[in-house]
Formats: structure tokens, sequence, C-alpha cells
């Protein structure tokens, strides 16, 4: 958000950004001082008048910008940046940063940068389990040939086994990153009809997932099957974690769309975005994990592969989204953030 100023705040520019958190017109906001917008007006001011005065270039604090008390009750605790645009001092550049957007700017970088090493990590590791892994099923199968003994042979078939499941478990290690990002026009609602008939196809009774579409959503370039494949994930997720409740008879699982306005993804600024909500009642994710839960072969439940929302977030970033998790007990909701056109 940014707007430029005369000493006394008058606003003589606000882009677009400015004009939709203060939920004003271009003209409303031309019109007033910029330090009417704010909760302690004085420190804007008086930081103001001192980059006008050069008696520094530059100056930075966090302040609370007030809203249009019928739509933000709450003021918007923002990061301020105040420069100098000419040697004149007739006018300053007013910078604003929502503080909850830096925060989620940098979850969403460090987000990217351990994604990359994960991908680093898991072609590392794959490439040592799988050349061992290959002998060890093949000497299995030449011992199997040799020995009479048909206990001995039960040991071999455990061996062979163990050895196909860990290479199973490597190949879907490897999978996102194997398969061609194949990009057609994508209906978000179609996506969430196909997750939430293979999640009530397993799960027939005790559960409902409701539908709370925004059906203005427009089409968008994407994979489809990665997609499907990602909420999927988060969702079948939820119907596990929900097992207590679907005996019960009263899980639910709620799929809802929504379009997001001036989103920042990736430090890029989007007019639109998808906004789409897996909520369930469950009992939450697990505190202890809960700022680990997007890694690889980490699951908060007994005999989960942890792959799921390792998954997930690569098949959403592939798409230049971000996926971000809020848990309480009863009530934990997955948002996918992904650019629309």
């Amino acid at each position: 958000m940014v707007a430029i100023v005369r000493p006394d705040g008058q606003c003589l520019f606000a882009n677009a950004a400015f004009e939709h958190v203060l939920g004003l017109s271009r003209r409303a906001v031309l019109r007033g001082s910029l330090f009417d917008w704010f909760t302690d007006a004085d420190t804007v001011r008086d930081t103001v008048a001192a980059v006008a005065r050069n008696d520094f270039a530059t100056s930075r604090f966090e302040a609370q910008l007030k809203r249009q008390p019928g739509l933000h009750p709450e003021p918007l605790p923002v990061h301020v940046i105040v420069n100098q645009m000419d040697q004149s001092g007739e006018l300053t550049v007013v910078e604003l940063v929502e503080i909850e957007q830096q925060t989620r700017q940098d979850r969403e970088e460090r987000a990217l940068g351990q994604a990359q090493a994960n991908k680093e990590l898991i072609r590392n590791l794959a490439h040592e389990i799988k050349n061992p892994l290959g002998g060890i099923r093949g000497a299995a199968q030449l011992l199997q040939m040799e020995v009479e003994s048909k206990g001995l042979a039960e040991y071999t078939q455990v061996i062979i086994h163990e050895a196909d499941r860990l290479q199973a478990l490597v190949d879907r290690l490897l999978a996102p990153h194997r398969r061609p990002h194949v990009v057609s026009d994508v209906n978000i609602h179609e996506v969430c009809e196909r997750v939430r008939s293979l999640i009530l196809a397993e799960f027939p009774r005790g559960l409902r997932v409701q539908r709370d579409y925004d059906t203005s959503i427009p089409e968008f370039r994407g994979d489809r099957e990665q997609l499907i494949q990602a909420v999927l994930n988060i969702a079948h997720n939820a119907a596990q974690a929900l097992h207590e409740r679907i005996a019960a008879g009263d899980a639910n699982i709620t799929l809802r769309s929504r379009v997001a306005r001036q989103v920042t993804l990736g430090k890029q600024r989007f007019r639109l975005a998808l906004e789409l909500h897996i909520e369930d009642n469950g009992p939450g994710v697990p505190e202890s994990i809960r700022d680990r839960i997007f890694y690889p072969l980490v699951s908060g439940r007994d005999g989960g592969s942890g792959l799921g929302l390792t998954l997930a977030q690569t098949f959403v970033q592939q798409h230049q989204g971000t996926i971000e998790c809020e848990s309480e007990p009863g009530r934990t909701i997955f948002k996918i953030l992904v650019p629309l056109p």
C-alpha cells in the first residue's frame, strides 16, 4: 500500500491496495488527511514532518490503521515506511505493509526454502535407497530358489515383500518431481466434487461433506489431477482424524470456496486469488507437530506415511499458491490460496 503525501498529510496519490484496505474510493482518500486514518496520528504526523525536513531520509515504525467501522471494526496493524520523494521536502512516500501479510510472506519463504531442501533430500535419499534395495530383493529371490525348507522360503517372501513396500514408498516420494505438469482449464468446484465423492465412497456413514461454494469463481489454468490429489490428501487426513466423530455420527467436513482480493503470494501481488478452505470438526492437529506438518514423514496418526500434506504442498506450490493451517480442538482449517486470472 503506497501513498504520496504533503507534510500536512494531504494525500496526492494512493494506490488501489491502499483504497481497498481502507474500504474507500480514491476520491474519498484524496479528500482527507493521511493522519486521520491512524489511531496514533501524532506519531505519523511527526515522522512525516521530520522526513520532509530532511532530519532523516527514511523512517520505519509500527502503527494501527483505522478502517471503516461498519466493515472492519478492528484497526489493522501495519509496518509504516516513510521516505523522501525529492530534495524539496514537499512530498513524502508512505508505504504500509500489513504485519500479518509480512508474517505470512516470511512463512511462505520458509516453506519454499524447506520444500526445496526436502526435494534435494528426497532425491538423494531415494538414490541411496534404491540401489541397495534392488540388490536385497534380487538376492532374496535367488535365495528363495535355492532353499528347500518351506519355513525359510516364507522368510525370503518377507524380505521381498518389505523391499517392495520400501520401493513403493520411494516412488511416492519421487512422484511429484517425476510427473509432468499437465496444464488445462480448471474449475475448482469440479475438483471439490470429485474429492467429495471419493471421501463419501470411503466413509459412507457418520460423515457429512458439506459444500459452501462461490459459483462466481472463474476457471484458471492449472493441473487438474494435481489439485484433486492435493485437496484429497487434506480431506482424507481430516476424515481419518474424525474416526471418533464418525462413530458418533456427527463428523463434518466443509469445502468452502471464496475469492480473495489483493493477495500477495511469494512477494508477488495478485488482484484475485482462489481461497479454498477444507474445514473439519475433529480433534485438531497435535501441537507438537503443528509447525512441521508439511515436512515429509511427519504424521500425527499411527500408521500414517507423513507424505500426504507434503505432496499437497508441493502440488499447490507448483500453481504459485500456498497452504496454511489453523487448528484448535473441534475446528481445523486448511486454507489453499491459488492466483486467479
